[in-house]
């Protein structure tokens, strides 16, 4: 998928429904990831992390480059932005901004604004970026089609306080993306696929 395909569905009007594992906190805490597009332009990647194994919380588990809001960042783009700078080293001023998905409330307590931003040239996973080991343990990317074809999604359905939600699921090699990351990249699949 390129970037003038996404652009052409991307901004329409939202079309996905409400963005929120279920049931979430009334009080939230702000957040933010960065879902970063990259070249080659025919086929974009999405880049991912795998979060450091002796972390407390999400220990091994993918995720984009993202953290919670802090009172210095201006904006919540500006938390996505800084975070990702923290986590791999990718410089704000190499990503172009491409717009925002609808906040996604976590079953955790957090309200994530996920930010859709893309490189203009790509970056070597291996050479190019500066991982803080003490956060992320690898990078890794997947084909933007791949993320963007409903069939290769699961849900597993899982009852909490007597309410029912789905859990997103999807494989990509070796590498098993789920819960609220899969989530934002199934509401924008299903937004995608309406329009095509």
């Amino acid at each position: 998928m390129n970037e003038k395909h996404f652009l052409s569905k991307f901004h329409l009007p939202w079309s996905a429904g409400p963005s929120h594992d279920f049931p979430f906190p009334v009080k939230t805490r702000p957040a933010a990831v960065l879902i970063c597009l990259q070249p080659p332009f025919e086929d974009l990647h999405v880049l991912f992390t795998q979060r450091a194994i002796h972390l407390n919380h999400h220990a091994g588990q993918i995720s984009f480059p993202g953290g919670k809001y802090e009172t210095f960042d201006e904006t919540l783009v500006d938390t996505a932005l800084r975070e990702a700078e923290e986590e791999i080293g990718l410089k704000p001023d190499k990503v172009r901004i491409l717009g925002t998905l609808p906040e996604y409330k976590t079953i955790s307590g957090f309200a994530v604004l996920p930010v859709i931003g893309i490189l203009d040239e790509s970056v070597d996973l291996d050479n190019d970026l500066i991982i803080d080991r003490n956060e992320v343990s690898r990078v890794f990317q997947v084909p933007l089609s791949h993320l963007m074809n409903q069939r290769n999604y699961f849900v597993h359905h899982v009852e909490r306080r007597k309410q029912t939600f789905p859990v997103y699921f999807i494989q990509y090699q070796n590498d098993l993306i789920w819960g609220a990351t899969a989530g934002m990249t199934a509401l924008l699949c299903k937004h995608i696929e309406f329009y095509s």
